[in-house]
């Protein structure tokens, strides 16, 4: 992870843990400090607002260094549920999701806290970053789900959670996902 990542990350949990939200780092940041080696110049979290409202969080963002890159009048955020803010001190890219009940509140609920520099970061474990992968289902994704399962996620694990989310889409696109993915780590 890159000493911009590391301050992105310092400033963002200060400013979400004062404002006492839970969240959870997710994307190529995340599956990096599971084992993935993709590098890349932004950061996603997911955010659980509970009682706090978006207006509260982006005032907050912003004291904390983290502007909006988007004007806040003119409803993507509301049509989204996406907060796209700018690390001041680094300019890096943050993406703010904001979690909704279902299978983002069971990443959270699974998710370990992990050291990176000075900050303490809530990532959620390897096996469902692999999960988050195979739904996203780009080429990158899939690499880096191949990174994370060779890295040690375990597949059975995985492959309970694609069933689930299966039968409870009734969709098999995720299947197919996963079949894909291990196709690709016994290559």
């Amino acid at each position: 992870m890159s000493s911009d990542a590391e301050q992105v990350l310092t400033d963002l949990a200060r400013t979400l843990d004062d404002l006492g939200v839970r969240w959870y780092l997710f994307g190529v940041q995340a599956a990096l400090l599971r084992g993935s080696r993709r590098l890349t110049a932004d950061v996603d979290v997911t955010v659980f607002l509970g009682p706090t409202r978006t207006e509260q969080l982006v005032s907050a963002l912003a004291a904390g260094g983290f502007p909006l890159r988007v004007p806040a009048d003119d409803g993507f955020v509301a049509r989204t549920r996406v907060l796209p803010i700018t690390h001041d001190a680094t300019r890096m890219p943050v993406d703010i999701v904001l979690g909704a009940p279902g299978i983002e509140e069971h990443f959270l609920s699974r998710s370990e806290v992990l050291t990176v520099g000075a900050a303490r970061i809530p990532t959620p474990l390897a096996e469902d970053l692999v999960v988050m992968k195979l739904l996203a289902g780009r080429d990158h994704d899939f690499e880096d789900a191949k990174a994370l399962v060779k890295a040690g996620a375990d597949l059975d694990d995985i492959s309970s959670m694609v069933e689930a989310i299966a039968d409870g889409l009734g969709e098999d696109d995720i299947r197919d996902a996963l079949a894909e993915l291990r196709r690709r780590v016994t290559r």
